[in-house]
């Protein structure tokens, strides 16, 4: 028997700023991404919404999903959440993807959304630790800083790099960031900036952290027969690749390298018939300067033990092959934390088709990874223009 399965395309997407909102409700900035998007893709209507969202039932309710349809005016269609810590807006693109791409669906909605603001740094603090492992690790207080400040001690020590080396990655961010409209952070920071900011978790600094963000980006994906239709820039969705790894890190084979990262990579270079080299943009996911590091290597952008020693140097800036975090990525665009995956797709789209609204940069192919956990969950996905 032989299955066949269609393309996928980005046909339309809108983001909110991210910030604290405390003035606006989870719907409410769902529905700007969402109505953006669906006007972006010339007012197609989705038959199915998927929304990525962490801690809605920690910090505001349930069933997302008929929320939002109802408040866009799209009650009858079909959707549910999708949930997998930091990383559900990727695994909510695999879910999009497998509808539109097995025939389920010619027009999916993608919607990412994230409230934190109404809610105490310490209960979402709490939220965010339900990521690692509630057996073995939260109950001896480590908190999720705590769990990737041991991940940077580890790789620090391993490869001989210092901290003022680890400060290159938050001030390109910055800088990146600098320039987004979009953007939580907008300012520059200096190494100086970066030492002298609180500790988080020894070596994890404030600086070195993503903010606590609300916000929410939406796509419109369709398949191949009806794209055209829909937008006159398609992006195709050419790889999509998952891996897990464990909850706890104490059980993992290394600490210094994510296996997810390696493997949802290797899994979405493969589908696309591609390689690292050809990347011409990418979106990474550094919520802690460490995981940027880290995922630089374990994608293939960066020798092992180098990643951080190469961002001193000058790469992986706006124009260079490929292009990290125009936007300014978790640590400057911000984290709403499950639409964070949705909001990467959106922005290397927006670069693909040459109008995002930041730092600019050209190519053909631009990749994004989204992370949940301590790279217990991870989405990797390569786009095409």
């Amino acid at each position: 028997m032989v299955i066949l399965f269609r393309h996928v395309f980005v046909v339309g997407l809108g983001m909110s700023n991210v910030g604290r909102f405390y003035e606006r409700s989870l719907r409410d900035l769902a529905g700007e991404a969402l109505f953006k998007a669906i006007d972006d893709a010339g007012n197609a209507v989705p038959s199915f919404i998927l929304v990525s969202n962490m801690l809605s039932s920690q910090v505001e309710q349930e069933n997302l999903a008929s929320l939002i349809a109802d408040y866009c005016g799209l009650r009858g269609i079909s959707g549910f959440k999708v949930e997998a810590a930091c990383g559900s807006g990727g695994a909510a693109l695999i879910a999009g993807y497998s509808l539109v791409s097995s025939g389920l669906a010619d027009v999916v909605a993608v919607v990412g959304v994230e409230k934190l603001s109404e809610r105490s740094t310490p209960e979402v603090a709490r939220g965010l630790a339900y990521a690692a492992d509630a057996d073995f690790e939260i109950p001896y207080g480590i908190s999720f800083s705590g769990l990737n400040a041991l991940v940077m001690r580890y790789y620090m020590n391993k490869y001989d790099v210092r901290r003022e080396e680890m400060s290159a990655w938050p001030i390109l961010m910055h800088e990146n960031g600098y320039h987004n409209p979009h953007a939580h952070l907008k300012m520059r920071i200096t190494h100086d900036d970066v030492v002298k900011s609180p500790i988080i978790a020894d070596p994890i600094r404030l600086l070195d952290s993503c903010p606590m963000s609300d916000g929410a980006a939406a796509l419109i994906l369709a398949s191949d027969e009806v794209a055209r239709e829909y937008s006159d820039t398609p992006v195709l969705i050419a790889g999509i690749g998952n891996a897990l790894d464990s909850t706890d890190i104490s059980s993992r084979f290394e600490l210094d390298s994510f296996l997810a990262s390696r493997l949802s990579s290797e899994r979405a270079f493969k589908m696309a018939g591609l390689s690292p080299k050809d990347v011409d943009v990418a979106e990474l996911h550094d919520a802690y300067s460490i995981n940027g590091v880290i995922t630089l290597e374990d994608v293939g952008f960066a020798p092992k033990g180098k990643g951080a020693k190469l961002v001193v140097e000058g790469k992986f800036r706006p124009g260079d092959k490929p292009s990290i975090n125009t936007s300014g990525g978790l640590k400057s665009r911000g984290h709403p934390v499950g639409a964070t995956g949705v909001y990467q797709v959106c922005e290397v789209s927006m670069q693909l088709r040459g109008d995002f609204p930041g730092i600019k940069v050209s190519g053909e192919v631009g990749l994004t990874q989204n992370i949940g956990g301590v790279g217990s969950n991870i989405t990797t996905i390569i786009l095409r223009r």
